[in-house]
């Protein structure tokens, strides 16, 4: 990072193509086009760009008093998901006599071109602007990475018939570029979307993104491209199916049913008495909360496996299975603090259309609105490597099936399941959910799970295991847990 002296000569000097100087302590539009442009690094200097909060355009420092809240503020530009590739910057205050500085170190990205909201920015010189076709051109020659992600590669079976293009013209293209770019672009069809990477100009084909997102029939090309939602009336696959469906087509037109029918269909209410003057409504499973999870499980699924995603509803809870397990950088002890993307354009367009909002925010926001609506956390599953499961407990599960399991356990020891129910805490109640789901779990995983110490996970198993409702099945490794 850049030190205290470094800045007293940025300040003395001209604005170039590497400083970029403001007062504005609000303007977000203004901070995320400068850290664009600086990632861009056009001119190709290969220098962090600084922008510094504080200055005006002479260098001189207006007294500003930097604060926290504006220092978490221009940090959050990195991982907002509107400045796609995501950008490497840093962020520090500086105090002068004559006031503070906030200063944002932004790092040349090697993936060109940057854009922020679908617009390249650039900066040559003083100036920063959009930049034009041939400037565009120059940033992905200039690019350091060649590598594909598969929703970029061409779809090589498909022609621009393929497409829907009055819904990409309609639905797709105002979301995703900027009013007055559209109005100034000039270029064709196929130009267009090969500019979003949803046409592949060399082979005259679709991508795989194009198709998923715009195709008229994804599925004829990529055969697990769909959702099976199946209702079950009992806590397994072997009861009565009472419902079944299948939710495929374009990504823009199928996230639409699938909102409306977790909405409409999957939530439910139904009012209880709380008292003999009042009733509260309760709801089985809370509407954000499984439309984050299976929006989540679009964006991130692998579209080379022939399996759909499976969205399964039985008596007592709901299961996502997901094709493609953590992606990347991504690992069981940092989920779900840290973020990678195994499909990077169906994840900006997702963005760009309203179905997910802040990125690395999703399941953190879930497991609040969850616990808020008494379902307990959602259960993740990462013991298998090829799929990612999770699991939500119902809130109401006073279902037919589940109130007379309740009714025959009460009525065999009803004291003794009150006595030992109570004997139980939450979290011990959790650590029995998790043994459930992955009974080879270690106890360190646990403790980085629920966010304790792995020494109160070590307490909170022994107890389990004096009050019999767990036991250890072979040695300390290689060994597993069984739940009574």
């Amino acid at each position: 990072m850049i030190n205290r002296d470094q800045i007293k000569e940025l300040l003395g000097d001209i604005e170039n193509e590497r400083v970029e100087r403001t007062i504005s302590t609000n303007n977000t539009d203004k901070f995320a086009r400068a850290v664009c442009a600086f990632a861009n690094d056009l001119p190709g200097k290969g220098k962090p760009g600084y922008l510094i909060v504080g200055a005006h355009d002479d260098g001189s420092l207006n007294g500003l008093k930097v604060t926290d809240e504006l220092l978490r503020n221009l940090a959050a530009l990195r991982s907002d998901g509107n400045i796609l590739p995501q950008p490497a910057l840093m962020v520090e205050k500086f105090s002068f006599l004559d006031g503070d500085v906030a200063v944002v170190e932004v790092q040349p990205n090697k993936n060109t071109p940057v854009k922020y909201k679908g617009t390249t920015c650039i900066r040559i010189g003083a100036r920063r602007g959009e930049a034009n076709w041939e400037e565009e051109r120059i940033l992905k020659e200039k690019s350091e990475i060649k590598s594909q992600t598969f929703d970029t590669t061409p779809c090589l079976h498909t022609t621009i018939d393929d497409l829907d293009i009055a819904l990409f013209k309609s639905d797709y293209l105002p979301k995703v570029v900027d009013a007055k770019v559209l109005e100034r672009d000039k270029r064709g069809l196929k130009q267009q979307l090969a500019s979003l990477k949803l046409f592949d100009i060399s082979h005259d084909c679709l991508t795989v993104a194009g198709l998923l997102l715009i195709g008229i029939n994804p599925k004829s090309e990529l055969f697990g491209a769909y959702i099976q939602y199946v209702k079950f009336a009992g806590t397994t696959r072997a009861t009565t199916v009472l419902n079944e469906q299948q939710f495929s087509g374009n990504l823009i037109s199928m996230l639409k049913d699938l909102d409306a029918f977790v909405k409409y269909t999957i939530q439910t209410k139904r009012p209880v008495l709380v008292s003999a003057l009042r009733e509260q409504m309760k709801i089985n499973y809370p509407y954000e909360a499984i439309r984050e999870l299976l929006m989540n499980a679009v964006m991130h699924r692998n579209y080379q496996s022939n399996a759909p995603i499976k969205f399964y509803e039985y008596a007592d809870r709901i299961e996502i299975d997901n094709p493609g397990n953590l992606y990347g950088k991504v690992r069981p002890e940092n989920f779900p603090n840290e973020n990678d993307y195994r499909n990077p354009v169906i994840a900006e367009a997702m963005k760009s259309l309203g179905y997910v909002n802040r990125f690395s925010r999703g399941v953190n926001m879930v497991q609040e609105i969850l616990e808020e609506n008494n379902n307990g956390k959602a259960l993740f599953n990462f013991g298998d490597i090829t799929t990612f499961k999770v699991i939500v407990e119902s809130a109401d599960i006073e279902t037919d099936v589940v109130v007379n399991t309740r009714n025959k356990a009460e009525n065999e020891a009803e004291n003794e399941a009150e006595n030992e129910a109570e004997k139980l805490t939450s979290r011990q109640k959790e650590i029995i959910s998790i043994l459930k789901v992955d009974n080879a779990i270690s106890r360190d995983a646990i403790a980085k799970r629920l966010g304790v110490a792995e020494s109160t996970v070590y307490r909170d198993i022994e107890k389990l295991k004096k009050l019999d409702k767990i036991e250890r099945i072979g040695a300390d490794k290689g060994g597993c847990w069984r739940v009574k």
